[in-house]
């Protein structure tokens, strides 16, 4: 039986409104009375979604109140009306609205990739006298700068509309596309590809659970406008000022060194960790990966 509670938040997008799910996993530690347990926000890569996360919201609940959203067109949430709308300053106004949701001013943040520019995008939010909405961030394997080629590689396979004849055949295709995340038990890796799969209505087959159209945004970024975002994204890190983690795998064909470099050295001079044995991106499973996360966050 699952610890964590399906819950959806009303957004408000280009076309209308749409619902984003996210998962909850309420702290475990006894609270004295009128304290709330603090917010620990964990966000999935672009193609993945919030059940990434069960392993290390399981262990942060015990400090937190954890929260693991499905991005929009992924998972749980609501397909968007417009494909062009799955972009990061969409998903940053979701994530505003879900923290009102929450009734909390300001969270922790985990990202994974995508999730990382995610959090980038909600730290550097200004308002009045308002706190900054992220506390402490943690950045897995994503920085301002992000290798042309590991776009296009994982362009190849982006929102492909494929089927598989069984659950299992799934689990094998998405270990094909996932070299990158590092040795994986059996059972940890089919943990993580459950909730990447679908049964498809009236079949026996299974498809991917997110919608293929979010590709199309992703297809179209040629090496020019990767470049304009890249200089945009180093200008949003540069404004940061909560204490920031990186996490970066090794062999990281996305997050390069150098660019992990530049990351110590401005902005919020982020704390470099490499994970050995890994590429793009660690899934945060692995004790010593955890260890690490929960040692940054301050949670003994």
């Amino acid at each position: 039986m699952s610890e964590a509670q399906l819950k959806f938040v009303n957004c408000v997008g280009q076309a209308g409104l749409h619902r984003m799910a996210y998962w909850e996993w309420a702290c475990r530690s006894p609270l004295p009375a009128g304290d709330v347990a603090p917010v620990l926000v964990c966000v999935h890569g672009l193609s993945r979604q919030g059940r990434d996360f069960d392993v290390l919201a399981r262990s942060l609940s015990s400090h937190y109140r954890v929260i693991c959203p499905d991005v929009a067109g992924r998972g749980h949430s609501d397909w968007l009306a417009n494909p062009a709308a799955y972009q990061i300053p969409s998903y940053v106004a979701d994530m505003v609205s879900l923290l009102a949701r929450l009734d909390v001013e300001q969270v922790d943040w985990v990202g994974t990739s995508m999730g990382g520019l995610i959090g980038m995008g909600l730290a550097a939010l200004r308002g009045g006298s308002a706190k900054p909405m992220v506390r402490r961030l943690v950045l897995n394997d994503v920085g301002p700068e992000i290798a042309y080629a590991a776009l296009q590689r994982i362009a190849s396979y982006l929102g492909q509309k494929m089927q598989f004849d069984s659950f299992q055949e799934g689990v094998d295709y998405l270990s094909s596309i996932s070299l990158g995340f590092g040795p994986h038990s059996p059972e940890q890796w089919t943990a993580l590809s459950r909730p990447m799969l679908k049964p498809e209505a009236d079949s026996n087959r299974w498809r991917l659970h997110y919608d293929p159209r979010i590709a199309q945004a992703f297809a179209a970024v040629t090496p020019e406008l990767a470049a304009a975002g890249t200089a945009a994204l180093w200008q949003v890190y540069d404004t940061l000022q909560c204490p920031t983690l990186l996490l970066r795998g090794a062999e990281s064909d996305l997050l390069t060194a150098a660019t992990a470099q530049a990351m110590a050295g401005r902005g919020p001079r982020a704390e470099v960790q490499e994970l050995a044995g890994v590429g793009h991106a660690p899934t945060l499973v692995q004790p010593d990966q955890i260890e690490r996360v929960r040692a940054f966050l301050g949670v003994v």
